[in-house]
């Protein structure tokens, strides 16, 4: 009996000596931050257009196969980057879409994003009837007056609990892919340049950022583009051969335009804005490194319609960790958690600039 309580006695206290070795591990349940807020497309979008009048929506199979809850309305086999950015942050449930967003969970945050949605007013509207940056915006100030009824005469006032939480902003894809390189539809590029068109998205989004400032919002996480030339989509509108890589290379060579301005950005509002902290994560560079850089990229895993979205209980690929791209536009669950993880604690200098989301949650 001695014996036993002895291995008993060394087993707890080795559990507890491991357990203090962890110091900055976040428990779920525990978040580093009181709240997560959300905006931007589909890349974040976690059910806000499900009862919209759009084709810009994924509440279907086979859309969510590999997430809990099934399909609902985010465009992946499963979890989103704003999903994995959440469970690492410690909270133990999703951000809620702003559609559904009731009662006092708007007090852990709240997801706005739209897919096909864009910087620009008018970007993804052949899609339908979508949630543009400046009206997500909008909403953002319906759920500041709900807070602040909320939080009533305690002694935190709204523009002290907004001052604490993370405000991630991932907008901008659909401003090429469904604007600037649709000539059919848009004119923008006939308009400008592409140097021009990325100093134009940048201004545009600083005036978008300065009014979530002005809402109390301190904390803010800015999510670059990827290569945007690399989607399946826009593989299959440039065609093969040497023209179609040429025409592969000019979409992301004008999305780095945007990337550069964005962190050009990030610093001089961290210049400008008192006690604003931005960091830029940079999408494109974990994109391109290990592991998302070894994944199947040239096909989608899912069915598509046009190279686009998946189709309706349309095939499926087995191995789905192994494909980059879930539909013609969309990462897979296990890319989205690469972007999300590496955001959250940077495994490269260059994953985030001037530093992560981890750091970020600790200003």
């Amino acid at each position: 009996m001695a014996s036993q309580l002895k291995s008993l006695f060394w087993m707890l206290l080795i559990f507890l000596m491991l357990s203090n070795l962890q110091p900055h591990c976040n428990a779920v349940g525990n978040p580093q931050v009181p709240c997560l807020f959300a905006f931007g497309d589909s890349l974040s979008d976690d059910g806000n257009n499900n009862n919209r009048l759009t084709v810009a929506k994924s509440n279907y199979l086979p859309y969510g196969v590999d997430f809990p809850k099934g399909p609902t309305g985010r465009f992946s086999n499963g979890r989103n980057m704003i999903d994995v950015l959440a469970q690492n942050l410690g909270f133990d449930e999703y951000i809620p879409p702003f559609a559904t967003a009731r009662g006092e969970e708007i007090l852990r945050g709240v997801n706005y994003a739209s897919g096909s949605s864009g910087i620009r007013n008018e970007t993804g509207k052949i899609t339908g009837d979508i949630i543009s940056m400046d009206m997500q915006l909008e909403n953002h100030q319906i759920t500041v007056s709900q807070i602040s009824k909320m939080l009533g005469n305690q002694n935190t006032t709204t523009a002290d609990y907004l001052s604490k939480c993370i405000f991630s902003i991932a907008i901008g894809t659909n401003d090429y892919i469904v604007n600037y390189f649709l000539p059919l539809f848009y004119s923008t590029s006939s308009i400008f340049t592409q140097q021009q068109y990325a100093a134009v998205l940048n201004h545009q989004l600083s005036q978008q950022l300065l009014t979530l400032y002005k809402s109390g919002a301190r904390k803010f996480a800015l999510i670059g583009l990827t290569a945007l030339g690399n989607i399946p989509f826009e593989r299959s509108l440039c065609g093969s051969g040497s023209n179609g890589s040429a025409c592969v290379d000019n979409i992301n060579n004008a999305t780095q335009l945007f990337n550069v301005g964005l962190k050009s950005l990030v610093a001089q509002l961290n210049t400008n804005l008192t006690n604003a902290t931005f960091i830029f994560i940079n999408a494109s560079g974990i994109e391109s490194s290990p592991p998302i850089a070894s994944k199947v990229a040239n096909v989608s895993c899912c069915e598509t319609l046009l190279n686009s979205v998946c189709a309706p209980f349309g095939k499926i690929c087995r191995n789905r960790t192994n494909y980059k791209y879930w539909d013609g536009v969309h990462p897979t669950d296990a890319v989205y958690a690469v972007y999300g993880e590496r955001a959250y604690k940077a495994q490269s200098p260059s994953d985030a600039y001037p530093f992560d989301v981890n750091q970020l949650a600790q200003v």
